[in-house]
């Protein structure tokens, strides 16, 4: 999935509720079920315009709300990093340090992170 089509899914996650049943149907269509404007306007009943116009202002009442979701974008890659240099930390004391307190640390970032992840 390419980058806009995944920013626009979360979008839709986050706020499918804010749109009308209508937009909430297009946009399913189009970005879910891959269907054409075309197709969506067939079987509508209304013109191709009429979709494209419907859409449109879905996706702008959608990317009015971007930043929560570039928020939860970033703090996803921070509890990644977070995670793996606890991974690190983990191996670096099993291997040299055999530390209980430093493993119990690790415990704690990591069961941290999972709940943050969830």
């Amino acid at each position: 999935m390419d980058q806009k089509a995944f920013h626009m899914t979360l979008l839709f996650d986050f706020y499918g509720d804010l749109l009308t049943d209508r937009q909430k149907e297009f946009y399913d269509l189009y970005h879910n079920e891959d269907l054409s404007l075309a197709e969506i306007a067939e079987n509508a009943g209304i013109t191709r315009q009429g979709v494209r116009d419907v859409l449109v202002r879905a996706e702008n009442t959608l990317e009015a709300k971007t930043g929560i979701v570039r928020r939860f974008l970033v703090v996803r890659s921070g509890l990644n990093t977070i995670e793996e240099a606890a991974k690190r930390i983990e191996t670096l004391n099993q291997g040299a340090l055999n530390s209980s307190e430093l493993a119990g640390l690790v415990k704690t970032i990591q069961e941290t992170v999972d709940t943050l992840k969830e």
